[in-house]
């Protein structure tokens, strides 16, 4: 596997020193600019008819993982009783909801939500985009570090949930996204996309045993070519993403995550959630794989490490480089 460049590496390591600074800021409140992002899709809410046990799970699970942004995907149910859900989450988690979107198909009780931390950052502005595009949603945040005068740290934040259905129409979903890859005028320079991309890397392996996967899901996985047969792995919409300028995190570690779905009813393990950046450096990034984690979604939560207040590389986030492909779950970080 590529590893990364060596001035990557380098400003990673400076990122991980400002964890040095951690006790000044719990001393007296002085913040660094050091958050965590985390996306997770909760499958059906984490809600079974009347039972609550796996949402209950789940945010045991994410109150351990202390995110500052968190993007979540098959929020169902959550809209009962006046956001009920959604409000007992943040509370327990100390975090604030930027908003929480119904799917545009279906029968609405699907969200996607996304929340902050107040005590990390402070909501600039927020938007739904996409209408008429997306099967689910997309959400867009600008977020600034709490303790920041002006803009020059501000973060874009987009959550999102593509299609499983058609992978031309998941393209048309992700091609909405890639005018964020740049620079827009009036944009912050930096940005996170989380989100279950329904789509794995271009340079993931490609599944050894297709048959795994029932056949009658192979349609939201698979090209399809003129006749109908099934050809390779659909992993267009990421692709067009990272050839807009979207970074893989993977690129700048050097190191392959483990797969987020297979331990549950997909058969096959496959990366099909992520977290893109862009203009950020990466601490760390990693598929939280635990057995707690995987009693309670058929999907595991992606983490991600970063620091709002790093210096930008200019140029770098042009010529990413992936890793190279890996058999079985990956490597486990």
């Amino acid at each position: 596997m590529p590893t990364a460049s060596p001035d990557m590496v380098d400003l990673a390591r400076w990122v991980r020193a400002l964890k040095g600074l951690d006790d000044l800021r719990d001393r007296c409140g002085v913040g660094v600019g050091n958050i965590r992002a985390v996306s997770w899709n909760l499958d059906l809410g984490g809600v079974d008819g009347v039972l609550e046990r796996r949402l209950r799970g789940q945010s045991e699970v994410l109150a351990a993982l202390r995110p500052d942004v968190l993007a979540l995907q098959e929020c169902t149910f959550w809209d009962a009783d006046e956001e009920r859900r959604l409000l007992w989450m943040a509370d327990v988690l100390g975090m604030v909801p930027v908003r929480m979107e119904p799917s545009r198909l279906g029968d609405g009780r699907n969200h996607t939500a996304l929340l902050y931390r107040p005590s990390a950052l402070r909501l600039i502005g927020r938007r739904t985009l996409g209408a008429g595009v997306y099967h689910h949603a997309l959400i867009r945040a600008r977020l600034r570090p709490v303790h920041t005068r002006d803009d020059r740290h501000d973060v874009l934040v987009f959550a999102t949930h593509l299609t499983h259905l058609d992978g031309d129409r998941r393209l048309a979903e992700a091609r909405c996204l890639t005018d964020y890859a740049g620079p827009l005028p009036g944009m912050p320079d930096r940005a996170l996309l989380l989100g279950d991309l329904h789509c794995s890397g271009p340079d993931d392996a490609e599944p050894v045993d297709w048959e795994r996967l029932p056949r009658n899901l192979h349609a939201r996985h698979r090209l399809i070519a003129p006749d109908g047969s099934f050809g390779p792995m659909d992993r267009r919409a990421l692709a067009v993403l990272v050839n807009a300028g979207w970074i893989d995190p993977q690129s700048l570690t050097g190191r392959a995550r483990a797969a987020t779905v297979g331990h549950g009813g997909e058969g096959i393990p496959l990366r099909l959630d992520h977290i893109l950046v862009r203009g950020l450096p990466v601490e760390s990034y990693r598929t939280h794989d635990t057995p707690e984690a995987r009693a309670v979604s058929d999907h595991l939560p992606v983490v991600l490490d970063t620091s709002l207040m790093a210096p930008r590389l200019p140029g770098r986030e042009s010529e990413p480089r992936l890793p190279g492909p890996v058999s079985g779950r990956g490597t486990r970080v």
